[in-house]
């Protein structure tokens, strides 16, 4: 074998685990993007369900209700506890206020309570006064608390995570529903939510990243091995 023919083989084996490695590499891109490219779609029947249940009408509150599911119930809104929930800072006539969300039982006969969300209020005041009400809303599941969740604060009743049962027994309240109804309309104080929450939906962006990291790849290697070849 001429040294002329046995260079090119050796530069092609030279080349041998670098191609391999990036075959590998672009292996776990590709998938990535198109797992990324499932999760749009799954992403995209969340935000329709949503969205179908945003248009239509409450239905009356079942007895093992879904997250999101809205729903219409009747009772009686205790005015001697509430608890708050969060903590953030809104546009008020007259500038901004730090404020929170107002957590209030609504008392049902033979049933457990519901913690209803009324709505955002400015710290020290407590806005509609309780009393006999039909609340529109939808469920909420309840949280757990994160690594960068804050502190709550059972004694003063301020609460950073959405949790239920703790919120509950904070009130003195022996049993209550496993979910939060978050209050929906619009206008007035406290001010309630105005539609349901949707989840972000960053997946096209994340699968193009990955797609684009695999041609960055090809890129790459094409410009490596044409330094191998080249003369």
């Amino acid at each position: 074998m001429s040294a002329s023919a046995a260079l090119p083989r050796s530069r092609a084996r030279t080349l041998l685990v670098p191609a391999m490695a990036t075959l590998v590499m672009l292996a776990v891109l590709l998938s990535l993007g198109v797992w990324q490219l499932q999760r749009l779609q799954w992403k995209l029947g969340i935000l329709a369900e949503i969205d179908r249940a945003e248009a239509s009408a409450p239905v009356p509150l079942p007895a093992h209700p879904l997250p999101f599911t809205k729903v219409s119930v009747t009772g009686h809104l205790r005015g001697d506890v509430h608890a708050l929930y969060g903590a953030d800072v809104r546009d008020v006539p007259g500038g901004t206020a730090m404020g929170a969300q107002l957590i209030e039982p609504l008392e049902r006969p033979g049933q457990d309570p519901i913690l209803i969300d009324r709505g955002w209020v400015p710290d020290g005041q407590l806005g509609a006064p309780a009393g006999d009400a039909t609340i529109t809303g939808y469920v909420r599941a309840p949280d757990a608390p994160g690594a960068f969740s804050l502190t709550d604060d059972p004694v003063a009743r301020r609460y950073y995570t959405l949790d239920p049962a703790k919120i509950g027994a904070g009130l003195g309240l022996l049993r209550v529903a496993p979910f939060t109804l978050i209050a929906m309309g619009t206008g007035g104080m406290p001010e309630p939510a105005t539609a349901l929450p949707r989840p972000p939906n960053d997946h096209l962006n994340y699968a193009l990243t990955w797609f684009g990291l695999a041609a960055s790849l090809l890129v790459v290697f094409g410009v490596y091995a044409r330094k191998v070849f080249r003369p």
